[in-house]
């Protein structure tokens, strides 16, 4: 393929920058400016000659095809990062012949060159991106090939299962073993097991994946929009005692013990006839409705029926101007409560990520319900259809991993990618 290249490493100024090229004749481009770099893998300590002058001094080092990231070869430049330098190196390629990465552009080609899986690329995208512990973890487990693994275990059952099908087709009129449509649902029923965990845990990866959202509800003045500032620890919400302050909703992003959390300060709950006051009221009604926690906060710990989910909480505030009337509490002003507070949204929403499977996208979703319902009704079909939704399910798990349909879904998960990656 054409030769491509993009720095790897922020943008900016930096210790390190490293420009990566990946395609045909990428290491006689870099040996170009380097000299003849004679075996793989290893790192050399070079000047880069630009037009008879040194531009730079870098580590330089090159892969074969077939043994690098893309599958293509690959050669990087470890230079000083200065924006100066990069720019000047990328005229210098351009020159050559080489061209500017698209987004995403090297893990395609790793895609393309059967290096990683559509789900492997996924994780990568998920781990790039990663804020918390919790979803380091689970885009880790991921793009290192963890839910693959799993596939070609699913599949192996079916292989087996539609082996036995297929002999029981095509030796009808011969002596095949009674046992052999038994074991056939046996291992269907144990696909559909293990397909049911998975699908029973997306709720909760999914969670992991995209954090969860806390709405602070309840009546003007509260204290909704202190007690935010108070845990984002600056100012992001304007207070003041006139009811109505807060009409947008604020978000702050959390890392709540490893969990992604955005918690919403929102518009007191109250009837008004004020249209602008009325429509943040509205809006904040329909974001609390679709939280995954709301906190019912007031002097008086009371909660607001209409909102009220079980596994709520409710929250009294101003805990420093007299007793709590309700078993949280919490001072924006001295901070009184604040730290058994956090604990207790992240006891909640921890129960929340138990169980959660390594499917996180919804397209990984939908090829697992995809096999799962190809196989609904299996036992009371012939062996002939029996056979063919066995096949339609196997088609389910090669969309899972890109193997096929692949297409219409590379676009959208590149957009996330950097040019260096």
């Amino acid at each position: 393929m054409d030769l491509i290249y993009a720095e790897a490493t922020p943008p900016g100024r930096g210790g390190v920058s490293v420009i990566r090229l990946s395609g045909d004749g990428a290491r006689a481009a870099v040996e170009k400016l380097v000299g003849p770099l004679p075996c793989p893998r290893q790192a050399y300590l070079r000047d880069i000659q630009v037009d008879g002058e040194t531009l730079d001094q870098a580590l330089v080092i090159w892969f074969k095809a077939g043994h690098s990231f893309t599958g293509e070869e690959v050669a990087e430049i470890q230079s000083h990062g200065a924006p100066v330098i990069v720019r000047r190196l990328g005229q210098v390629l351009s020159q050559g012949g080489a061209r500017l990465a698209e987004a995403g552009e090297f893990t395609r080609r790793a895609f393309i060159n059967g290096r990683m899986d559509l789900s492997e690329i996924e994780g990568l995208g998920d781990l790039l991106v990663a804020e918390t512990e919790s979803q380091r973890r689970m885009a880790v487990r991921v793009s290192s090939g963890e839910l693959t693994r799993k596939a070609d275990t699913w599949r192996t059952l079916l292989v087996r299962a539609g082996a036995l099908v297929e002999s029981s087709v095509d030796f009808a009129d011969e002596d095949v073993p009674d046992e052999v449509p038994a074991e056939v649902f046996t291992l269907l029923a144990q696909f559909r097991r293990e397909l049911d965990d998975q699908i029973a845990g997306y709720s909760a990866a999914e969670r992991i994946r995209n954090g969860f959202e806390v709405a602070i509800i309840g009546p003007p003045n509260a204290g909704k929009s202190s007690l935010i500032n108070r845990i984002a620890r600056r100012d992001v919400a304007l207070v003041s005692d006139v009811a109505g302050t807060t009409r947008d909703i604020i978000e702050v992003r959390l890392d709540l013990k490893g969990l992604a959390v955005t918690l919403m300060d929102t518009a007191g709950l109250r009837d008004v006839e004020d249209t602008v006051e009325r429509l943040g009221i509205d809006r904040a009604r329909s974001r609390a409705e679709a939280a995954d926690l709301r906190i019912h906060l007031s002097p008086m710990g009371e909660r607001d029926n209409a909102l009220w989910v079980d596994g709520d909480l409710v929250v009294t505030s101003k805990a420093d101007l007299g007793d709590a009337a309700s078993d949280l509490s919490v001072s924006a002003l001295t901070g009184e409560g604040l730290d058994r507070l956090l604990d207790t949204m992240f006891d909640v929403l921890s129960e929340r990520t138990a169980g959660a499977a390594l499917v996180s996208h919804e397209r990984q979703l939908k090829a697992l319900l995809d096999a799962r319902a190809a196989l609904d009704g299996v036992a009371e079909l012939p062996a002939e259809l029996v056979a063919e939704s066995i096949r339609h399910a196997a088609l389910s798990l090669d969309r899972l991993l890109g193997r096929i349909g692949a297409e219409d879904y590379l676009d959208v998960i590149f957009t996330s990618f950097c040019i260096g990656k």
